[in-house]
């Protein structure tokens, strides 16, 4: 009797936690679905309503300016060794040609 309700038990169990992760016959994940159901409010937001949201990712920052930021870090640490790591990163750069020149002020 005990082996009966420990195995009913268990499949009550593993029923509970399975929950609503499946898949209704022929439709979409529930995630799935609940992302599409916010598909109507920016129908309303186009057609002049004024329902907007703040956007959920920031704004990337500017490339040039994260390259500046680390070769006035370099030039601020005035050694060799963060010279040599910025032109390894971006020795592309335009900065690049001012932190050899700046390198090679350093070897003298």
């Amino acid at each position: 009797m005990k082996r009966r309700s420990l195995s009913a038990g268990l499949f009550g169990a593993v029923a509970a936690l399975a929950g609503r992760c499946h898949l209704p016959f022929g439709g979409l994940p529930v995630m799935a679905g609940k992302a599409h159901a916010d598909e109507s409010g920016k129908e309303s937001a186009r057609q002049g309503g004024t329902a907007g949201r703040a956007p959920s990712v920031p704004m990337a920052r500017d490339p040039s300016a994260a390259v500046a930021e680390e070769y006035e870090t370099a030039r601020r640490k005035g050694t060799r060794q963060a010279f040599e790591l910025f032109i390894a990163r971006h020795g592309d750069d335009p900065l690049a040609a001012q932190a050899r020149a700046e390198l090679k002020q350093l070897a003298r």
